[in-house]
């Protein structure tokens, strides 16, 4: 089963493959429109907007906004202040971690029902698992910036996550934090394929924030490939992408 719904603001698709698969699929979309509740910053009874207008207290926190928030500040430490969700104004964004947690932990409702083969995918960051239904590996294209309806690099995440990071959808929207501002204008995309969609995502949006040294930064990251495209159109690659490149 197949199925695209809009939720937390963007387009979210559950694939999947074996029969009797309605109920998780309902499920999942939940899942996605609780956690769409909790983080949306356009929503005025969401727990993100009480915290930024301190009408929520520390200790009234809910598990899973510490679980984000603590998730955050590692990435913050991990990638030398790169990923950072505290905006100038002193309020928290946390969009830059919530999508690809979320799609982790819609994926694990799917494996815990009992389901081998699917995909789950929201706004680009991808998790699948086992193969599609066609009985192939599921294959991801990685888009043109400079040309949307053009696929330029094919890859087989094989269980593995993959995000993408960049400024050709949603325009500018990523800066360094350590120069708040500062439009990232050397790179227009940046791909990572991690361990599972979390790990993609929250890297790739710290490494974008570096621009063309993102990539060499996710080289040195253990687990993590990357393909970045500057604004020249050229594209870098890490050592081991190619190696998702074939079925």
């Amino acid at each position: 089963m197949r199925s695209t719904r809009i939720l937390m603001g963007m387009p979210i698709t559950v694939d999947v493959v074996q029969a009797d698969t309605a109920d998780v699929v309902d499920e999942v979309f939940a899942y996605f429109d609780r956690i769409d509740r909790r983080f949306s910053l356009f929503r005025s009874d969401s727990e993100i907007t009480a915290i930024n207008q301190a009408r929520l207290s520390v200790r009234d926190r809910s598990p899973e906004m510490r679980e984000v928030l603590d998730l955050a500040e590692e990435t913050k430490r991990e990638t030398g202040g790169f990923f950072d969700i505290r905006k100038p104004d002193g309020s928290l964004d946390p969009s830059g971690i919530v999508k690809g947690w979320a799609i982790r932990n819609a994926a694990t409702i799917i494996a815990a029902s009992g389901f081998h083969d699917f995909f789950v995918e929201a706004g680009g960051d991808i998790q699948s698992s086992g193969r599609n239904a066609a009985g192939k590996p599921w294959s991801v294209g990685i888009r043109n910036p400079f040309q949307a309806d053009e696929i330029i690099k094919v890859v087989y995440p094989r269980n593995r996550g993959i995000a993408t990071s960049g400024t050709y959808a949603r325009g500018q929207h990523i800066y360094d934090p350590h120069y708040p501002g500062r439009p990232i204008d050397d790179i227009v995309s940046l791909t990572v394929i991690g361990p599972d969609v979390l790990e993609a995502d929250r890297f790739a949006t710290a490494a974008f924030a570096m621009g063309r040294e993102g990539v060499l930064f996710i080289e040195t990251m253990p687990g993590l490939e990357g393909y970045l495209v500057d604004t020249d159109g050229r594209a870098t690659l890490t050592s081991g992408l190619e190696t998702y490149c074939s079925p």
